[in-house]
């Protein structure tokens, strides 16, 4: 089909293709247009990578904006609505206006009124329906990315509960879902009243094959030589056969420690083949690299980067991730081994794929486990670039003949798992059941479940009453803990269960973290045995109901045993939001019961909340890793080095980052709780709050709260004599420099965000008497906090 020849799309937009360089349509974006996209009507389109699936998704929304319409684009990830947002706007120069949001859940966004297109990650939609954005209900067209991901036990259920709501406020709604894998396209087209375009054609050839010995076995029964010379690993071979026809390679392995020790590996086998002008750009990508955390992870990336190798994973940073993409992508990094996390979405493909693991460790089979055929095929579609490569390989990597079968068996010739719901799992009803009374979408227990009748789950079971027993569980456990209140049939949110909503928690989260304070500030814990178990047993829910609460509340204390709301410790709150579901504790490693039981001992007292027997080995056990994990922001909060944090709780720069943002996240809401339920505990968690998010000593706390500041300046700051933000807005303008070591921008910036009355640097010099040390030999002994002169920081101003 000619670009000329769409219908229903603004009459700017052939030009604009044709300039791109697109005359005509792919066949599968053909197939789109004849199925109704421009016109208004939904679609799912199963296509393979680089078939043109965001010039169909763009057809939909700039042809429902044409119309006077307002479009949604929604992404699996955050990486990839920068990606899609960075792509979009190119249609700014037609008038367009493009918004991007994925951050901050308390909000209703009303920013994105005026936006034409809005891209966005499924939880954000999900948190503006709760906060009843105005601006939902004028959505025309709404696509999806990466569909298939309703299949995903974590995030699957908010993206299905999301659709369905989208479509119930916009019954004329246009949904376009998209995907690469789905193994049962035609199901998800019946469930959203769909078209279907399910193609496997490729602009490129896509081979996939199985190497073995000395030869590369593919699909069409072919084989190729590829000689593994001297010593040489498999992957090796590969990789230089592909440099030697100037192509990229994309390795997949099954964990962080394998990426980065092949990536160290592989950097041996790139180096010969790189430039002078490459080894040259490289070098100063790496000292980029080097820039972006004081960490042995930094240091061996850089280091495999400045040799054109590259291994990329979620313990690294937001920056370290960006950096190793876009070189990839630029031809410059020419292998990058990677766990899974890459095959989700984000634009890196290469000439060759090599899926090197194809089992990994999976806890509920109690060992390794063969990965799923979607999650392989999702590996293997990113093997060759358009306008780059003049063919792909997807590769797996054999042992044995017999393997060679399996592999081809399993894996090349087989088709994608069918996608299926996982919303009737307990956890995410939990929350979503609450979201969708809070959001007004149901008042009945019969008006809940027609709701979920518009779901994937209703569609694909038999079963009804599977998803009737659940949902009364749910209603049962948000009933006892306040959420919700329940009267012949008609349901109706508490003020505290539209506050859990609106702040977008998991229910469980809000419950523990209640009643966590509430024990706190009853100075319950007299009042419990020493297992642990309630003093008051009706607090206990029916056996039937499927539930326990967070902890069950006890007899109220005496007064004169009520503790003081500012006495609470951050390593007890900090520890207190570790131990909700919402945080991804970091697990107990060989070796730390011991040390974390001895932590526990010595610290008990701080923590809110009745520590559980160790008798109960479930519960002790996850006491002792949010422990762990509390450790970790306290680590980070009084300002340990981010070295010495990865090293000892073997973590990367990203999770430290994750832990610290999901902390933050979590303590804004105990503060929304808190004030709620009238405990009077907000400054006490605000203080917290901000000691994680900078990571510094209390000290800092006033200092590190000017924009611009963080807890590098904070602290230099704080040494040249200046502890506060009032001092700070009246400053000696030569000190100030001094201490930000004669950055005259920067001064001038952190003067004028504290509200000095003349920041201008203009001819001032740094007083000559000021010196500050972040070296001063501190060993990283996060509870010694009275130590406020001991620095220990690091990482870079955040």
């Amino acid at each position: 089909m000619d670009v000329a020849d769409l219908p229903g799309v603004p009459e700017w937009l052939p030009d604009h293709l044709r300039d791109d360089g697109i005359e005509e349509l792919y066949p599968p974006q053909a197939e789109a247009v004849e199925a109704g996209v421009t016109e208004g009507e939904n679609l799912v389109a199963s296509i393979p990578t680089a078939s043109g699936k965001t010039l169909i998704a763009e057809l939909a929304m700039l042809s429902s904006v044409a119309r006077g319409g307002k479009a949604l684009y929604i992404v699996p990830l955050r990486a990839l609505a920068s990606e899609k947002q960075a792509d979009f706007e190119e249609f700014e120069q037609y008038g367009l206006d493009i918004g991007v949001s994925t951050g901050n859940y308390e909000s209703e966004g009303g920013w994105l009124a005026d936006k034409d297109i809005v891209v966005a990650t499924s939880e954000k939609v999900d948190s503006l329906v709760r906060n009843d954005a105005p601006w939902i209900e004028d959505l025309t067209c709404v696509v999806t990315d990466e569909v298939h991901l309703v299949d995903d036990g974590e995030r699957g259920p908010t993206l299905e509960v999301t659709l369905a709501k989208l479509r119930r406020l916009n019954p004329d709604l246009q949904t376009v879902a998209l995907s690469a894998t789905i193994g049962n396209a035609e199901a998800l087209a019946t469930w959203l009243d769909a078209g279907l375009v399910d193609s496997d054609w490729r602009p490129i050839d896509l081979q996939k094959g199985v190497h073995y010995g000395q030869a590369l076995h593919l699909e069409d029964g072919s084989q190729q030589r590829l000689s593994v010379q001297n010593n040489e690993k498999q992957t090796a071979a590969i990789v230089r056969d592909t440099l030697e026809d100037d192509g990229s390679t994309l390795v997949f392995v099954n964990s962080r420690r394998n990426a980065e020790a092949a990536a160290g590996r592989l950097a041996n086998t790139v180096r010969p083949h790189l430039s002078t002008e490459e080894r040259d750009q490289l070098a100063d990508i790496a000292e980029e690299i080097r820039d972006v955390s004081d960490t042995e992870t930094s240091d061996d990336l850089a280091d495999a980067v400045a040799d054109g190798a590259a291994f990329h994973h979620a313990g690294l940073s937001r920056g370290h991730r960006e950096l190793v993409e876009d070189a990839f992508r630029d031809r410059l990094v020419k292998v990058v081994c990677a766990t899974p996390t890459l095959a989700a979405g984000v634009n890196t493909p290469s000439r060759r794929v090599v899926v090197r693991d194809w089992r990994r460790y999976d806890g509920s089979a109690g060992g390794m486990a063969p990965l799923s055929v979607l999650e392989v095929h999702q590996m293997m579609g990113r093997a060759g670039r358009p306008g780059l490569d003049p063919y792909g390989e997807a590769v797996l990597i054999a042992s044995s003949h017999d393997e060679v079968d399996e592999l081809f068996e399993r894996y090349v010739w087989a088709d994608p798992e069918p996608v299926r719901s996982k919303l009737a799992a307990e956890p995410a009803l939990r929350t979503h059941i609450l979201a969708t009374v809070a959001s007004g979408f149901a008042r009945s227990r019969k008006g809940l479940l027609e709701f979920l009748e518009q779901t994937l789950y209703a569609s694909q079971t038999d079963d009804s009453g599977q998803l009737e027993r659940v949902v009364d569980d749910v209603l049962t456990y948000l009933q006892r803990n306040d959420f919700l209140e329940i009267e012949a049939g008609e349901l109706d949110a508490t003020s505290l269960g539209h506050t859990v909503s609106r702040l977008y928690l998991d229910p469980m989260s809000a419950a523990e973290i209640v009643d966590g304070l509430r024990d706190w500030e009853r100075g319950a814990s007299d009042s419990r045995s020493a297992s642990g178990s309630p003093a008051d047993a009706q607090a206990e829910p029916p056996a039937d109901s499927g539930f326990t609460t967070a902890s069950e509340l006890a007899e109220d204390a005496d007064e004169d045993a009520d503790r003081d709301p500012d006495d609470i410790s951050a390593l007890g709150l900090y520890h207190l939001v570790s131990r909700t579901p919402d945080m991804y504790q970091l697990y107990l490693r060989s070796g730390d019961r011991e040390e974390y039981e001895m932590e526990l001992f010595e610290r008990e007292e701080e923590l809110l909340g009745p520590t559980p027997s160790e008798f109960e080995e479930g519960r002790f056990e996850d006491w002792l890793s949010a422990l762990k994990t509390a450790r970790l922001l306290e680590d980070w909060a009084t300002e340990v080095d981010e070295a010495t944090i990865t090293e000892r709780y073997g973590v990367g720069p990203g999770d430290i980052r994750g832990k610290v943002e999901t902390a933050q996240w979590l303590l804004g809401a105990a503060e929304s709780l808190a004030s709620e339920v009238d405990l009077d505990a907000a400054r006490a968690i605000s203080e917290a709050r901000i000691r994680v998010e900078h990571g510094v000593r209390e000290e800092l706390v006033d200092l590190a709260g000017v924009r611009g500041v963080g807890r590098k300046r904070a602290r230099r700051l704080f040494q040249a004599g200046i502890t506060d933000r009032a001092q700070l807005r009246d400053a000696d303008k030569a000190v100030v420099l001094a201490a930000l070591r004669g950055r005259r921008k920067t001064a001038e910036n952190v003067l004028e965000n504290a509200g000095h009355r003349d920041p201008s640097m203009e001819g001032v010099e740094p007083a000559p008497d000021v010196s500050v040390d972040l070296n001063d030999g501190a060993d990283g002994d996060a509870s010694a906090e009275s130590t406020a002169n001991d620095d220990q920081a690091s990482l870079g101003d955040f």
